[in-house]
């Protein structure tokens, strides 16, 4: 069975294999195991109630129990940027205009920006290859917002997801060859793990701090602005449908999108809802399927069933109950893991 749940210390060394298979791009995921084992105790000090804001996050995985095995993470930052700048580039625009010569000229441009300051971050998203089936993708990823529907007061009013941008098989981005390789002189993977691995200063001393002008890149780095790597559009349309959208701004290094959204408006707040867990031997058959997860903050467990729809209860196996570690009578959460299954 495949659960999700809170990132423990024994899980080190599966996570530090996922970080070495997920390429050029995620820099939430370096494959370094000092970083990752301090990300797990980040995550063990948060639940504690030990950790203060700027040091807040969860980092979830998706456990294959059968083979207790480690094969994805997904993580969330509860506020981002109070201890190092958090910064993206604004895509906007500048006006040039002279009555005298006749000419009225807009000209679109990116803003080193920290517009973002301050919000809760969607990040962190990988699955092991060998498991991208059987809806797993989407249990990692959306289960993140079932997390926040049950736990809303411990996260901030707006919520963000960088997307990888666009780089080639060879690891190469051409925004980054066009415009920040200028200012760094390293390639951009090199660029991209210091950042990952929180050495970001970097980015303060040596950005550009006036407006770029979009026009005066080559062709091949405009067309990649605000597009995302093709191994990364099925956890976009992912976090689309949940109700994050791009609104103008990218990342500095490749220039993929930021989607992001009000918590109070994502699907999972709005329309999960708990009920009563009833032990069977054999679930009703249904061709719906749904997140369920057992809302407890410290130990969350949450998985993926089919079921046929009930009213005020939730039917469970004996397996499914022990995967939540939960008993008849108590309350889980409940979301529908696609729009349509709404219908």
């Amino acid at each position: 069975m495949m659960i999700v749940r809170h990132a423990e210390h024994r899980d080190l060394d599966d996570i530090y294999i996922l970080a070495g298979k997920s390429g050029i791009g995620l820099t939430s995921l370096p494959q370094n195991k000092e970083i990752l084992s301090a990300r797990i105790a980040r995550t063990q000090k948060t639940l504690a109630g030990q950790a203060t804001p700027s040091e807040q996050g969860y980092l979830f995985v998706l456990d294959d129990t059968q083979l207790q095995r480690v094969v994805g993470v997904s993580a969330i930052e509860v506020s981002v940027g109070l201890t190092e700048p958090f910064y993206n580039y604004h895509v906007g625009k500048q006006v040039h205009a002279s009555q005298t010569l006749n000419v009225y000229k807009t000209l679109n441009t990116l803003f080193l920006s920290n517009d973002h300051t301050g919000c809760s971050e969607l990040c962190t998203l990988f699955l092991d290859p060998e498991y991208r089936k059987d809806q797993n993708g989407k249990l990692l990823s959306k289960i993140r917002f079932l997390f926040i529907a049950a736990f809303k007061q411990a996260f901030q009013n707006k919520l963000i997801a960088e997307m990888r941008g666009y780089s080639d098989e060879n690891g190469r981005s051409p925004f980054w060859d066009a415009l920040g390789h200028h200012f760094f002189n390293m390639d951009f993977s090199t660029a991209d793990y210091l950042s990952g691995i929180g050495q970001k200063v970097f980015i303060a001393e040596l950005m550009p701090r006036f407006p770029v002008y979009i026009d005066l890149l080559p062709m091949a780095a405009q067309q990649v602005i605000a597009q995302v790597h093709p191994q990364t559009v099925p956890a976009s349309r992912v976090l689309e449908s949940e109700g994050l959208c791009y609104q103008g701004y990218v990342d500095i290094f490749d220039a993929g999108p930021t989607l992001e959204a009000e918590v109070s408006s994502l699907r999972a707040v709005k329309e999960s809802h708990t009920c009563a867990v009833k032990i069977v031997d054999s679930v009703p058959e249904g061709a719906g399927r749904y997140l369920v997860a057992n809302d407890r903050y410290q130990d969350y467990r949450a998985i993926l069933i089919q079921h046929a729809a009930e009213s005020d209860s939730l039917s469970l196996t004996v397996e499914q109950a022990h995967a939540l570690g939960v008993q008849a009578g108590q309350s889980i959460r409940m979301l529908p893991l696609d729009k349509m299954e709404q219908k």
